[in-house]
């Protein structure tokens, strides 16, 4: 058979795209419409109560307060069990960790973690990423809150290598509340006996192949807090870690955004066997 005749949709892993917190789905908009041009099935899954737009969670914030991490892994289960093979699960921030979680549960062909939020028992926590979260903790009752930032806050956690102006734009587009729950529960499970919703087994030898990507200049979640949870694995599972120098947290967006797309796409067929697949992923 000719190779142009080949359906890519039958022959590529579907690709589940996780979003983090202070955002939604839409946050992936350029990278699923990337991956459906080359042939994927791409699925941009929302926590649970999160399904409506943008505009509606900001008018409305009560299901950001009331979601919880138990819940959310549950439901983004639920969507990859229905798929008819192990996807490629992508997640930024939040959604790096709950990436995490998910191939420790034994789904997914393959992970990449971007600016990943850590999971318990990652103690590195840089004097910028406590200025960028400063928000949700000057609070106690935040933690039962939606938390939201505002844009000069914004600014400094997601979008500093941006100018105020260019900021603002994203801000409009993509910034929700985030749960409070979510950021103040990571915080706890370090001090709290046992394992909490995050915890990880970094010496499953049987998940599947891992990759972390952070940005240089990232304040919300640094490079050094994702390298420290790169080296936490102590699996023999594959797990890489890269770098990209200049990036903030809004590295999804960010001028130079296709750099980092084609790399996470390219690395995880690599690792899955399937890199002849990706044709004109490079482009």
């Amino acid at each position: 058979m000719d190779s142009a005749s080949i359906d890519p949709l039958a022959t590529n892993p579907p690709i589940v795209l996780i979003h983090g917190l202070w955002m939604t789905p839409r946050s992936w908009e350029h990278w699923k419409e990337r991956y459906e041009r080359r042939g994927y099935q791409v699925l941009t899954p929302a926590y649970p109560g999160l399904e409506v737009e943008v505009e509606a969670l900001r008018e409305d914030p009560t299901p950001i307060a009331n979601a919880s991490v138990p819940d959310t892994l549950a439901h983004l289960e639920s969507v990859i069990r229905e798929l008819d093979r192990p996807p490629i699960l992508m997640g930024h921030s939040y959604g790096g960790l709950l990436t995490q979680l998910l191939l420790d549960r034994g789904l997914g062909a393959a992970g990449v973690a971007i600016d990943s939020a850590p999971p318990e028992g990652i103690h590195k926590v840089p004097p910028a990423q406590i200025k960028a979260l400063f928000a949700a903790f000057e609070n106690p009752a935040n933690r039962r809150r939606a938390v939201p930032f505002t844009l000069k806050q914004f600014h400094y956690a997601f979008t500093n290598t941006l100018t105020e102006e260019e900021s603002a734009e994203v801000y409009e587009r993509y910034h929700v509340a985030a749960p409070g729950r979510f950021i103040w529960d990571g915080f706890l499970s370090n001090v709290q006996p046992g394992h909490q919703d995050t915890w990880v087994n970094f010496h499953n030898d049987e998940r599947a192949p891992l990759l972390f990507i952070a940005g240089g200049v990232d304040h919300v979640m640094p490079a050094s807090v994702n390298r420290s949870n790169f080296e936490h694995y102590k699996s023999a599972a594959h797990t890489d870690y890269k770098e990209f120098e200049g990036r903030s947290h809004y590295t999804l967006g960010q001028r130079g955004w296709e750099a980092v797309a084609n790399y996470a796409l390219n690395w995880c067929n690599e690792h899955t066997g399937r890199a002849l697949l990706s044709t004109g992923v490079q482009s």
